[in-house]
């Protein structure tokens, strides 16, 4: 199984979320990937032990991700069977390694995609705006509510990455993610994790990140329904006309 990092200035805490992730069982391959970072993440996680790429400018989460995956990919492509994929935030610090409990569900055939559920982070100063649209979006598309919709800690097959691609834009990653799947027929589960990490704090850069967040998820919830309905148009042209 691979684990694949994005981060972006996290040189304080990549290094020990790097060597807790490489204790969970299963796992041969740490990558993270630097999005651009502007501090020395690249070369901190690479002493800490892990396969680094990076951006030479910042490009987003979904690019970081799907660069991460096509370098596990090229590493799979020697006869071996496709890794499981296990993305984590950089910040996790030590408790990178609670994210465990993702691998058994997947690895087993349960669930094609397992979410963790964090507990509550002290100091976080959101309100569930965000939390809650995405939620309801999710819902209103596939019939399932997910308890943390934005959790960017998920483990996934090969194949139900490739389907969720193109993924979305920015902050928006996750929501598509999940619409895509399970609109696809995947299964989807959401596991309880003991996992810290820095949380958005309620002062003006906090709602400004929020805001994004606001955005790119809406961006991705607009482009589904769309699709939705384009889809519905092209199943009707291709029924049988009524014979007269």
């Amino acid at each position: 199984m691979a684990v694949i990092v994005p981060a972006k200035d996290e040189a304080e805490r990549i290094a020990a979320t790097v060597r807790s992730a490489r204790a969970i069982p299963h796992v041969d391959l740490v990558l993270v990937v630097d999005d651009g970072s502007e501090d020395e993440t690249q070369h901190v996680a690479r002493d800490a032990g892990a396969v680094v790429v990076r951006h030479s400018h910042n490009r987003g989460k979904a690019a970081a991700m799907e660069t991460g995956a096509a370098v596990v990919a090229m590493r799979d492509a020697d006869g071996r069977a496709p890794r499981l994929l296990l993305f984590i935030d950089g910040d996790l610090g030590d408790t990178a390694v609670n994210t465990a409990p993702l691998v058994s569900p997947v690895r087993e055939g349960v669930a094609d995609l397992a979410i963790a559920l964090l507990p509550t982070q002290q100091g976080a100063g959101g309100r569930g705006i965000v939390v809650g649209a995405a939620r309801r979006a999710i819902q209103r598309l596939t019939g399932w509510s997910p308890t943390q919709p934005l959790s960017g800690m998920r483990c996934l097959t090969r194949e139900a990455f490739e389907s969720a691609t193109p993924l979305a834009h920015g902050w928006g990653v996750e929501t598509g993610m999940t619409i895509d799947l399970l609109r696809a027929g995947y299964v989807a589960v959401e596991v309880p994790c003991d996992l810290r990490h820095r949380p958005s704090s309620n002062d003006l850069a906090g709602q400004l990140h929020r805001a994004g967040q606001y955005r790119d998820v809406m961006a991705a919830v607009s482009a589904r329904q769309v699709r939705r309905v384009v889809d519905r148009i092209g199943r009707m042209g291709t029924r049988p006309s009524p014979r007269g």
